[in-house]
């Protein structure tokens, strides 16, 4: 839910009804797109007493929204407007410019561009985190535009609470996967919390079968089997499932990474494919492997912005007009065609695990990764058209090799991406939401590139 406090503003010699009645169409327009509206206060003009001003004060006075609506239905001299944003400073904004009409042969207008284009310079001089949307006479209105924003406004405050859970630490001794606490927090929000493999073994000590007896028949028994796994694996499963869980459940995590390689399969002798997939089936949270920090936070970004589950692929193989992403473990039920397969398999000298073969659906992506240099954080984001990959295997699994979940991805240019590829990991979600990440980005200072 997107929390939005909504002020509208006109001159205090235009006709009040234009004013009210263009405040609450626009404010009708909002609440359509789903906003929930904790204040809504309008007209508020430039009576000498200040009267309309001292009274949205009083209105906006111990609300708690995410961004701040400033719907422009008229000119209005700056000193108003500004006397009530900056009692909110630090909330991102939105400068809305309604526009006039016609009647008849002639076009009439309370001078609505006037009032922000007097405004915009300011706001921008003044340091506000805000994003100037106009309307035009004869146009469908821009309030989706207002949406956009207000979406990354309410990310961004999500962001400044999250918390994310991380087993372990640098599986593979990998450098892409890595991050700094200080500038994460100071400029994206979340927190990242380490604990170790041993508390997540001891939790799972603690799982009865009846627990896992539980999962298995909820869950497990609904997934499609090409072939039957050893009995003990779907034990395994559902119990470091639950330990999992108990541990984000108590402190709140929202995502969610494992050491795969050097921690659950080497240590623990179980590959953790069917872990995640509950993790984020059945508990909802974002789901990487191999301790990607910055990939659990573009997850959220996305997560937060688009509703989907924000899954993550990493390259195979670059084309000239497409990449190869695929996983070698496994992907969450929504991004599935035709529901979860599993089948039992082994890759080189790990243990024989449950691996995930399910189809992908296909369709438009976005590809997203967060990455930084030297404390400053860029965006590398594009957009591609998947379609279902060709017969493809990984060198080293048990055979006859498994068709891992991938994508063909065809993109724009090709060699433009992958001199600016971050990780091998990307995070995808479907649809075209470049202009909603990049709201996001903006307002967090992030660079998209």
């Amino acid at each position: 839910m997107i929390k939005a406090a909504f002020v509208g503003f006109g001159e205090v010699n235009t006709p009040r009804e234009i004013i009210v009645n263009k405040c609450k169409a626009a404010e009708a327009g909002l609440l359509s797109e789903g906003l929930e509206l904790c204040a809504s206060v309008y007209p508020v003009t430039d009576d000498y007493e200040e009267k309309d001003i001292k009274a949205a004060r009083a209105a906006l006075s111990g609300k708690d929204f995410d961004v701040l609506v400033i719907c422009i239905a008229g000119w209005i001299p700056t000193h108003a407007v500004v006397k009530i944003t900056e009692c909110y400073r630090e909330k991102p904004m939105v400068l809305w410019g309604l526009c006039g009409w016609t009647e008849g042969d002639r076009l009439v207008t309370t001078a609505d561009q006037a009032g922000t284009s007097a405004l915009r310079k300011t706001f921008y001089d003044l340091g506000y985190n805000f994003k100037y949307v106009y309307d035009i006479i004869g146009l469908p209105s821009r309030v989706k535009r207002v949406k956009s924003w207000a979406l990354a406004a309410a990310a961004r405050e999500r962001l400044r609470h999250a918390r994310i859970g991380m087993a372990g630490y640098r599986d593979m001794n990998l450098y892409g996967t890595l991050y700094d606490g200080g500038s994460l927090k100071r400029v994206v929000g979340p927190e990242i919390e380490t604990f170790e493999m041993l508390e997540l073994y001891q939790r799972y000590l603690k799982v009865t079968d009846e627990q896992k007896d539980e999962v298995i028949n909820k869950t497990i028994s609904k997934w499609h089997f090409l072939k039957a796994a050893n009995p003990e694996s779907v034990r395994l499963a559902a119990g470091y499932y639950l330990a999992v869980k108990a541990i984000c459940d108590e402190r709140g995590y929202e995502a969610i990474s494992l050491k795969d390689v050097d921690g659950m399969k080497k240590l623990l002798g179980f590959p953790p494919a069917p872990i995640f997939m509950l993790l984020s089936d059945e508990a909802g949270l974002c789901t990487v492997p191999e301790n990607d920090s910055l990939g659990s936070v573009t997850q959220l970004m996305v997560k937060y912005i688009t509703g989907q589950c924000a899954f993550y692929l990493e390259f195979y193989e670059f084309f000239s007009d497409r990449v190869l992403a695929g996983v070698p473990d496994y992907v969450p039920a929504e991004v599935t065609d035709g529901g979860v397969t599993v089948m039992p398999a082994a890759f080189g000298e790990l243990s024989e695990g449950i691996l995930n073969v399910s189809k992908l659906k296909t369709g438009k992506v976005t590809l997203c990764r967060l990455t930084s240099v030297d404390g400053e954080y860029y965006m590398h984001m594009t957009v591609g058209d998947a379609v279902t990959p060709r017969k493809w295997e990984e060198a080293g699994w048990t055979q006859p090799a498994p068709q891992l979940p991938g994508l063909e991805i065809l993109l724009e240019d090709v060699e433009d991406f992958t001199d600016k590829v971050m990780c091998q990991h990307y995070i995808i979600s479907y649809g075209d939401n470049r202009e909603d990440i990049a709201n996001l980005c903006d307002m967090l200072g992030i660079e998209i590139i």
